[in-house]
């Protein structure tokens, strides 16, 4: 057993808390700049946050092309931790950092180009397009600051330094409180970008939780050294990475196609259920905090017991978090049931909108359980390199229950089948989810695919 693989010995429970709790404040700090968004683009006016509501499932989409990096990077640095072979995991660090930059320079750019036909697809009207530019032209050219942040924060995952990566996503989080009013709406004398301002605070923000995460990860047991790559197998560390980076970013990037599939079958319904279903989103990123940290925290606690031959530590972490799942969703559904009017009314006055919003909580926070089984099941399949059965389970949530369910019913119901279809999407996913990853950990390290992938 590897002496570095802390999270090979101990309290599963201890672990699960240890890595978890630390970053539930990164994690709600991250989503807290959604809702500080939400809140002074706002200010701006009704077409300012419908704007948003088309530009969010889209940024969540990149966002989530970079976790499924970060997933990628801690996934092999885990492993190879716990296999006790910490000069792998160390090249294999400075292999992902490098791989991050580039990664975000290609997406950055391709993006900035295809910003029009995009958004023209999701139904955004001409009304609206240059607002949604505004914000996403310089959003698109930053992507690459986006991506080596999350690279640098599965460095530390991997390490199972859950604290450090939440200072880094702290750091980001701060900055963007203190710049959005300044940015967005003005202040001192200054009379702000608009929408644009909040691009600008983002940019800003990742600039510095880089610095942070280069100076946390030079007190850590892996050093940043891109010398160290010219003893690394480019051909195997890239297979590595993306064997578990490629399904994990498709995989978590898949809802948010779907959210961006559902924005555009509201679209129909008119520009307050547009907006109310944007505005609710952010509420709902901010309920699932815990969730969403259960999810990245389980990875490293999972990936370092398989690689250490401890698959019944790697169960146990599994039946945990799946029973937090369970009671933390049910009871968050209860509570936002009987408060959703109130949340709405910081984001907007009109009542349109509130009425919009009221209902897509109502309906929609009864799957935050499934929700989570269906993350943290994703978290365990990454963190064992079987990515893939991650990608195909959150495929079949979005394309066999949540699509087919929104488009055959909106004709009927309008924009609750739309609410309804995501509701369906969490419970169904979920259940699956769980299943599947149960039987894979149950069968124990695949000893073939690790020998393959030990470089």
């Amino acid at each position: 057993m590897s002496e570095t693989a802390k999270l090979t010995r101990g309290s599963i429970v201890g672990h699960l808390v240890g890595q978890t709790a630390p970053m539930i404040f990164g994690v709600a700090a991250i989503i807290s700049v959604a809702l500080v968004d939400a809140y002074f683009i706002g200010q701006l006016g009704a077409q300012e946050l419908a704007a948003v509501s088309f530009i969010f499932p889209i940024t969540i989409a990149l966002s989530s092309l970079g976790v499924g990096v970060m997933v990628g990077i801690n996934s092999v640095i885990a492993r190879a931790l716990g296999e006790g072979d910490a000069e792998r995991a160390e090249r294999r660090a400075n292999f992902g950092a490098v791989f991050a930059l580039t990664v975000g320079v290609v997406l950055g750019l391709a993006l900035f180009f295809l910003l029009d036909p995009l958004f023209r697809l999701m139904q955004a009207s001409e009304a609206l397009l240059p607002l949604i530019r505004a914000y996403m032209q310089p959003f698109s050219l930053g992507l690459p600051v986006l991506i080596l942040q999350m690279g640098l924060n599965g460095v530390l995952r991997g390490q199972g330094e859950a604290r450090k990566t939440s200072y880094v996503s702290i750091t980001y989080s701060v900055a963007n409180w203190v710049l959005d009013p300044i940015l967005i709406t003005g202040a001192f004398g200054f009379t702000g970008f608009g929408i644009a301002g909040a691009a600008y605070a983002s940019i800003a923000g990742f600039a510095l939780a880089i610095l942070v995460a280069l100076y946390l990860i030079g007190h850590s047991q892996l050093q940043i050294n891109p010398a160290s790559i010219r003893n690394c197998d480019v051909s195997k560390s890239s297979k590595a990475i993306l064997s578990v980076a490629g399904p994990a970013a498709f995989s978590n990037a898949i809802n948010p196609i779907g959210l961006a599939v559902l924005t555009a079958l509201l679209a129909s319904q008119g520009e307050a259920a547009v907006a109310g279903f944007g505005a609710a989103g952010r509420l709902q990123s901010f309920a699932t905090v815990p969730l969403l940290a259960l999810s990245g925290s389980i990875g490293a606690i999972v990936g370092q017991n398989w690689g250490a031959k401890q698959p019944d530590r790697s169960r146990a972490a599994l039946r945990y978090a799946a029973m937090f799942c369970v009671i933390y969703g049910l009871a968050t559904a209860v509570l936002l049931y009987f408060t959703g009017g109130w949340f709405a009314q910081f984001f907007t006055e009109d009542p349109a909108v509130i009425e919009e919003f009221e209902n897509y909580i109502a309906i929609a926070a009864w799957g935050y359980a499934g929700f989570g089984l269906l993350i943290v099941a994703n978290g365990a399949l990454n963190a064992v390199d079987r990515a893939g059965l991650a990608l195909t389970q959150s495929a079949a949530r979005v394309f066999l229950f949540m699509l087919p369910f929104g488009w055959l019913l909106r004709p009927t119901f309008g924009a609750d089948a739309i609410y309804g279809a995501e509701l369906v999407a969490n419970l169904a996913g979920g259940l699956l989810a769980i299943t599947i990853v149960w039987q894979v950990l149950r069968a124990g390290p695949d000893k073939e695919h690790s020998i393959q992938t030990n470089r």
